[in-house]
């Protein structure tokens, strides 16, 4: 949206400005509406389905409007030289971790123990389900998770993000992403049973070195993750290869220069509230309320994969495959009591439709197919590699890092290596081989 000068003072009332188009804000609103409605008679179900509703709306709703995306912390800082949204997925992490910090301490004074040593029905230490067994699985899956997400053009929780924004290769790559879950939780089942995958490591840093000092190491090392980037940053100046953060802001999204002169129901005011994009600190620092409200709600991190692995349990079991239940017993037990019982679909759900009413209210959803045959083979084949490697890494950004690391886990961080060499990898492979990875600036 083009900026106004600051002499024009259009309210919604002036019907003459060609931007004043309604038609996207009132479905936004009307889908806001419904979406109240669904939590209803979610709650009529369970008093907490309506809060994992909640949550992923307001997750999905600071994702679009920050722009933020797990995979952009790899991919924006390689192809444009910038670390602005790397810097603010360490700030995301650093957040998260220090509260994680408070509750895991409480908790444990309180005589809990992680989940991995607690018993059957025990209520354990929040968070720390994400604390996994590390093997070589977890670094094959990283490594698989992070080509896809170049591939796809997103990680797990963007590709669904991108979807409910209208992106068809999203659309492509969450099928394919779905079909993808299965083969990989299975392979990681058998791998954990062979003498190989028993070789690892879990490991809960404040078992050893206490809660205070697992936060200062997490610290420490987001802190070497800043000053790499940092080094980096200024490699790409010399070179000449480094991008405005907001280069690739676009005019319609911009800061208005008249916003402080604006009645409150004018065109600029809903532009400051609805249009504007949000810069990616503030997306870390909204994110990081929204990751620690699921914490605080439900002693579970936020994560997409095991809902997206359900998901595809769910359809096949339609069509009549029979699952393991050895393997697959819990996802068959979340189908079995349907899956608008089930607290990760639903939270999937809410994230989806609060990307689409943040571009409805943004004025700028639209159905995005510009991409050929090709370009669509790359997108499917990057849904199914992240959603073979979320399951045999056992999560993806999210789960096996975000919230590992928040945690506190080993795994987060094996994971998140992985994940970035897969990424650099996949970018080197498929630069100019599909339209969504073109080469990186100043490279030909």
């Amino acid at each position: 949206m083009s900026q106004l000068q600051s002499s024009e003072k259009v309210t919604f009332l002036d019907p003459s400005h060609e931007r004043m188009s309604y038609t996207q804000p009132v479905i936004g609103f009307v889908l806001l509406g419904l979406i109240v409605v669904f939590g209803t008679y979610l709650n009529g179900l369970s008093a907490s389905l309506p809060v994992h509703l909640m949550a992923g709306v307001y997750l999905g709703y600071v994702l679009t409007r920050a722009r933020f995306g797990f995979a952009g912390g790899i991919k924006r800082i390689y192809m444009r030289g910038e670390g602005s949204l790397t810097k603010a997925l360490i700030i995301l992490i650093l957040v998260t971790a220090f509260v994680t910090m408070g509750l895991q301490w409480k908790a444990a004074a309180d005589g809990l123990l992680p989940a991995y040593l607690a018993g059957e029905g025990e209520a354990f230490i929040p968070g720390t389900t994400n604390v996994y067994f590390t093997n070589i699985a977890t670094i094959i899956g990283g490594f698989i998770f992070g080509i896809g997400m170049m591939l796809a053009g997103a990680c797990g929780s963007g590709t669904l993000a991108d979807f409910g924004e209208g992106a068809g290769r999203a659309l492509i790559a969450f099928i394919f992403f779905v079909l993808g879950t299965a083969p990989g939780h299975y392979l990681r089942q058998v791998i954990d049973g062979t003498a190989i995958g028993q070789v690892g490591v879990r490991l809960h840093f404040p078992q050893v070195m206490g809660y205070f000092g697992a936060f200062l190491m997490t610290a420490a090392l987001l802190g070497v993750i800043y000053w790499i980037t940092i080094k980096y940053e200024n490699m790409r100046k010399a070179e000449g290869t480094y991008m405005d953060p907001k280069g690739d802001y676009e005019d319609f999204e911009k800061p208005l220069d008249d916003t402080k002169k604006a009645p409150f129901l004018s065109h600029q005011t809903y532009h400051k509230l609805f249009i504007e994009r949000w810069g990616f600190k503030l997306g870390a620092l909204a994110l990081a309320m929204g990751a620690i409200f699921v914490l605080v709600t439900t002693d579970r991190n936020w994560g997409v994969s095991t809902a997206v692995l359900t998901l595809n349990v769910w359809f096949f079991d339609l069509l009549g495959f029979d699952f393991n239940p050895e393997y697959f017993g819990s996802h068959l037990a979340r189908v079995e009591a349907g899956l608008l019982n089930d607290s990760g679909t639903i939270r999937n759900l809410g994230l989806f439709f609060g990307c689409t009413i943040a571009f409805l209210l943004a004025k700028r959803f639209t159905f995005d197919f510009d991409f050929n045959k090709k370009d669509g083979f790359y997108f499917a084949l990057g849904g199914l590699m992240l959603g073979f490697g979320s399951r045999l890494g056992l999560g993806c950004n999210l789960g096996a890092m975000y919230a590992a690391i928040s945690s506190f886990s080993f795994s987060g961080w094996v994971f998140l290596l992985a994940m970035t060499l897969g990424g650099i990898t996949g970018m080197k492979l498929f630069a100019g081989k599909v339209c969504i990875l073109p080469h990186r600036i100043g490279k030909k």
